[in-house]
Formats: structure tokens, sequence, C-alpha cells
């Protein structure tokens, strides 16, 4: 159950820093004001707003349990059926989530060869795209989820999901694991990148324009080192893993705002699966190898998705906001690493 406690003399993280001690009032399911009746419930610590994963693939409810454990408390799942995800909505003391329902590709892609039996759709051509994204709306998708997996695609029919999700007031994100799909993606105008090129860094002249278009990118930077290993070990020629950071470093030179997800899964199909909940915490530490600061991590995985995937109620801590808090022993500022350091996590004031 929720409660009415405080937590004594924490830092508090804001604006990149933080702050000397304070108390921190959990009021129901809110951060609440300071109260002197509110019995303290914990001393001292570093206290972060809850960790939000910019791209997962939930399975159960236990998948939902894990994530909060690790001090994840929002997850943006990128395909999966949402009856499966309908049944999981409203649970209590468990990470939150939005989710894109079905992905779509291209009936000759890569992905439409492995994911027949998956939470994919195939869209055709320019005419499928608005029948399906308005389907996917009905449904109750929180964005669109286009899977550019070439060959496959061609820049008109993504373009025309790009306009029928914008045209239903919903973002697009892109998978696109390879420098052809990332051009394919820009010409097109998705709103959010998901993965970095394996084949391919991005140049400073795309970073530039992709990031003066308002572009954002998910690296999901410990799947991308995942998968290397599982295409080289299958065969696969000529893939290293650092294209992947250095397009990274390349966009956050451009400006471009990096958010933070791990794609974890538990499917039987794919080439990595990062852990549900731990991963985060080794893609922040691979953000700042990068290039990142800690501070920049730290938004990676708080502020920025909040703003970008419009979560208003989360990713601060401030009076009125959702009291989804990560109280750690260690602080992050110093080594990123601290973020493991959890001794209290709380969503929508629950205690974990």
């Amino acid at each position: 159950m929720t409660e009415l406690g405080a937590l004594r003399g924490v830092r508090v993280y804001r604006n990149g820093a933080f702050g000397d001690p304070e108390d921190i009032v959990i009021d129901g399911a809110v951060i609440g004001t300071e109260s002197a009746s509110a019995p303290g419930i914990e001393t001292g610590g570093f206290l972060i707003p809850g960790l939000i994963d910019s791209h997962v693939h939930i399975e159960t409810l236990e998948t939902l349990e894990t994530f909060a454990r690790n001090g994840v408390t929002t997850v943006l799942d990128m395909a999966n059926p949402m009856s499966k995800l309908d049944a999981l909505r409203g649970t209590r003391g468990v990470a939150d989530f939005r989710a894109a329902g079905i992905a779509s590709t291209s009936p000759t892609s890569a992905h439409a060869r492995m994911m027949r039996a998956g939470p994919i759709a195939l869209v055709a051509s320019p005419a499928d795209a608005e029948p399906w994204v308005a389907a996917r709306v009905a449904e109750g998708a929180d964005y669109i989820k286009v899977v550019i997996d070439l060959p496959g695609f061609d820049l008109e029919t993504v373009s025309a999901l790009v306009t029928a999700a914008h045209a239903h007031g919903r973002k697009v994100v892109a998978h696109a694991a390879r420098w052809d799909a990332v051009a394919m993606a820009q010409g097109a105008g998705v709103d959010i990148l998901t993965h970095a090129p394996i084949d391919r860094a991005v140049d400073e002249t795309q970073a530039a324009a992709m990031t003066a278009a308002g572009t954002v990118i998910v690296p999901t930077l410990i799947m991308m080192e995942g998968m290397v290993g599982g295409l080289t070990r299958a065969g696969v020629p000529g893939l290293t893993y650092e294209p992947a950071p250095e397009s990274v470093a390349r966009l956050h030179a451009a400006g471009m705002p990096i958010l933070a997800g791990t794609d974890a899964n538990a499917a039987p199909g794919p080439l990595a699966s990062p852990a549900f909940g731990e991963s985060l915490h080794r893609e922040l530490e691979l953000l700042v190898a990068a290039g990142l600061s800690p501070v920049e991590a730290l938004e990676a995985a708080t502020t920025l998705p909040a703003r970008y995937f419009e979560l208003d109620d989360r990713g601060r801590i401030l009076p009125g906001l959702r009291a989804d808090l990560v109280l750690l022993d260690e602080n992050p500022l110093e080594t990123i690493s601290a973020t493991r350091s959890i001794r209290g996590v709380w969503v929508a004031g629950q205690r974990v």
C-alpha cells in the first residue's frame, strides 16, 4: 500500500546536481510537501527519480517486478500484443509502462522472416499505412513502432507510416540498426531512433541534420554489443561494436538528446537478451564510456525520456509528481555505477 512518510536528510537530484540534505514526503502516490507529522521511513542517502528504460519487451508480471527491484519504475514497451499488456495494467508496486502494441515491418525484411509468429505486422505499401496505424491507435498504442530492416521497406512506405502516425497524434519510434536504415528513418522524418548502427557510424553531417530536425535516439548500446557477439558467433563477418558508441559520440556532440534503453527481452529468437532491470545500469555505464557525463547519463534515464515520451508526471522530484523514487547509498555523479547501490525503491508511493 502507499504510505505517508518522509525520507529524512536525503540529498535530492535536481537540475544536474545533488543539493544539501532535505526531507522528501511521500503522500500516497505522489510527492507531498514537508510535514513534521510524517513518520521517517529512511534517513540519508542520494535520492533520484525512478529510472526509465526507453526500450523493453515485457514478458510477464514478474518482468515488471524485476524492473522495479532494480530501480526501473517506468518502461517503454516496443513490441507486444496490446491484449497481453492490458492484462498487466493497474498492478501496484511494479514498474509502470507505456506501449506501442505490435510493430510494423516490410514483408520482405529479415524481421518478417524471423518473427512471423511474433508481435509484428506486415505493411507492404504506402496504402497500408493509414489503416495499420489507425488500428494501433484504436488498441491504445501510446506511440508507433516501425522496424526499418533493410532490404525491406522503401522510403515512401516509411514516410506514409510517419504521416499517418502524426495525423493521429502519435510519435514514431524506428528500429534502425544499420547506417542505411538510419538514413531512411531520417528521410522519413521519424521522431525517435532506437538502436545505433553496427555497420557504419553516423557521420557529422548526418548527426547535425537529424539533431536540427528534432530527432532523438535510444541507442541500446548493451543490445548492440550483444548483437555483434551473436552475429559473429553465427558467422556473419565484418561487424564490430565500435560504430555504435562512435555514433552516440557524434550525435551527442551535435546536441541530439540521448535516451537510455536496453531492448531487455526474453524472446527465444533474438541474438541477445539483456536482463530486465539490471541491464539499464550497464547501459548507463556504456553511455558514459561513449562520452556522456554521469549527469547526462542520469538525465538519459529520467528527465529526458519523461520529456520526449510525454510522461509529464514523472522523471523529476517535485511536489505533486508521482512518487517514483530510488534511494541510493552512493553518489552516481561521482561514478555512474553507483546507480546500482539501491537502498529503497518506491513506485507511485508504494515501496518495492
